[in-house]
């Protein structure tokens, strides 16, 4: 989650110098079977492709845009294209504003707790050898010595696993570019009042009711990424740039089941799990103060800018389709 990482990297003092971010787009080197497994998962997905949309309701309108929580010099065209609706907005939403920002940095500091386990068994002691090995290492080149790794919380290392090294190195340097960083820059420079669509402490809630077997799968089903980090990163932000939302969800689950070594039931009940507890609950919390927000600004004469990550658009259970089934009509705008 990107209010966890600008957190972490807030309080991660000892990073390297940047370095450029490259690698293969998979994509592009997919065998044309394995591509048309991925395109026959999405196809049926409502919304599954699109960053920028418009939902209205009466009087009342929400632009909503789909964001990418790491810095790349693309934003620009889509932070030129939301300037004026930004300007007319009543208020922009996002996850997290600053002040959510500053309370979890702040928690952090305080309360190692939060993100290490001191007292239950240590990641080595639940993994076999191999894995912890695979572990370590991959954790190393993110800044974080095997020591710290083995009491870390499961949660937070299979989101780690998933970020390149030179990513964290470049949030580390230059602070959190984001579209949703630039979209609270933008609108706190234009004196729109920023407003969060959750507590601050939202993650901690997320992974509390997890099985220990649970928690160990979610780290093995990440661990084959983090050798290719480079790769998918470009391969992920490639996608999204393109509005190929969904398309990024479904790469990584053929991809774990290429090369996990879990089985296809361990990797779809995986990912059952995250899209639930990452995705559809929080989608339809945040029906709530998006709706109302929007009902606020109408009686203003007008409309508000949402801005949140982009897997979160798309589906059944996403904020588009929810929107659609409580009476919202659904405009593409970057079709």
């Amino acid at each position: 989650m990107r209010i966890v990482l600008a957190a972490v990297l807030t309080l991660w003092a000892a990073a390297a110098p940047a370095s450029e971010c490259v690698g293969t787009n998979l994509f592009e080197i997919m065998t044309p079977d394995q591509r048309a497994q991925i395109d026959a998962a999405v196809s049926g997905v409502p919304y599954h492709r699109g960053l920028l949309w418009r939902a209205s309701k009466g009087d009342q309108s929400m632009t909503l845009v789909g964001t990418y929580h790491f810095g790349d010099p693309r934003h620009d065209a889509m932070l030129a294209r939301l300037e004026p609706m930004i300007a007319d907005a009543a208020t922009v939403l996002v996850e997290a504003g600053p002040e959510e920002e500053r309370k979890l940095t702040e928690a952090l500091a305080a309360d190692p707790a939060l993100m290490v386990d001191a007292t239950g068994p240590t990641l080595p002691e639940r993994l076999d050898d191999k894995d912890w090995r695979r572990l370590s290492d991959a954790m190393a080149k993110r800044g974080t010595p095997a020591v710290v790794t083995s009491k870390l919380r499961p949660w937070y290392v299979a989101m780690m696993l998933g970020i390149s090294p030179c990513m964290m190195e470049q949030m580390a340097e230059s602070g959190p570019q984001g579209l949703d960083h630039r979209l609270v820059d933008r609108a706190e420079a234009l004196d729109v009042p920023v407003r969060a669509l959750e507590p601050w402490d939202t993650v901690f809630t997320l992974f509390r009711d997890l099985t220990p077997q649970q928690e160990i799968e979610m780290v093995r089903a990440a661990l084959p990424t983090a050798s290719y980090a480079d790769d998918y990163a470009v391969t992920l932000t490639d996608a999204y740039f393109a509005g190929d939302i969904w398309a990024i969800w479904e790469f990584g689950r053929f991809d774990a089941y290429r090369n996990s070594g879990l089985t296809r039931e361990q990797i779809d009940a995986q990912m059952d799990l995250a899209q639930r507890q990452l995705m559809d609950g929080r989608n339809r919390a945040w029906i709530g103060p998006l709706t109302q927000a929007a009902g606020d600004a109408a009686r203003q004469g007008k409309g508000i800018v949402a801005g949140f990550g982009a897997l979160h658009l798309p589906g059944e259970g996403g904020v588009l389709r929810l929107l659609e089934k409580d009476g919202w009509t659904i405009e593409r705008l970057d079709g």
